[in-house]
């Protein structure tokens, strides 16, 4: 089972950026809106796949639920040489979905999105253990003021909790003009980690570092 990790915040806090030193050669990106990644020179490094069959590739951009899980999968079993796999903006995937059934009435077309979104999750969370996934997505905050996973909306947070199928969570925050993560809530925001997997509370928001920490918390080292 992979190590898949939820990183969630406010717009401009440093979930993308968080990436920019993990190698290329072994990392893949799904990106939901196709935007620009925010690492100089991302257009050498991140190269869109022609086809499900490309071994050279490590870009993927799609907000269909059904096309991402393809990705997801195929990444998992034909690409071993993809250690970290980003899926960025996932929240998009539910927003746009919503926007293009907005005509449509009722209640099951809020099931069938959070459906979708467990489905997708319920990828990362399957891969194989060498295969870590992380989840980049916008924050919200609810009724009592704690920031939690930007969803469409209360019909679909009374049905799933999509914070519960990670083990860990990471909250974007930037202090002195620096960009940091949270491992653990501080009764505000939403995160969490395994018990002694980090060191500190704040840590800086580098996925490369993050990564490594992980691998030596999972083999005991």
């Amino acid at each position: 089972m992979s190590t898949a990790t939820l990183v969630i915040g406010a717009s401009g806090t440093g979930k993308s950026t968080s990436i920019r030193n993990l190698n290329p050669e072994t990392t893949f990106v799904i990106s939901v809106l196709d935007k620009p990644l925010p690492i100089k020179g991302y257009k050498k490094h991140y190269i869109p796949i022609k086809s499900w069959d490309d071994k050279e590739g490590n870009y993927y951009s799609s907000d269909d639920w059904a096309k991402i899980i393809k990705c997801i999968n195929m990444v998992d079993k034909t690409r071993p040489d993809i250690e970290v796999l980003i899926v960025d903006d996932v929240q998009y995937i539910m927003a746009n979905e919503y926007m293009r059934r907005a005509s449509e009435s009722g209640f099951n077309k809020f099931v069938e999105l959070g459906q979708h979104m467990w489905s997708i999750i319920s990828a990362l969370i399957s891969l194989r253990p060498t295969l870590y996934s992380f989840a980049l997505s916008h924050n919200d905050i609810d009724n009592t003021g704690k920031s939690k996973l930007k969803t469409i909306g209360k019909m679909l947070d009374e049905k799933i909790t999509l914070e519960g199928m990670f083990t860990t969570i990471f909250h974007s925050i930037v202090i002195d003009d620096s960009y940091k993560f949270l491992t653990q809530t501080d009764g505000v925001h939403t995160a969490k980690s395994p018990l002694g997997m980090f060191d500190e509370k704040i840590i800086d928001n580098d996925l490369n570092i993050i990564v490594k920490k992980m691998k030596e918390y999972n083999l005991g080292e």
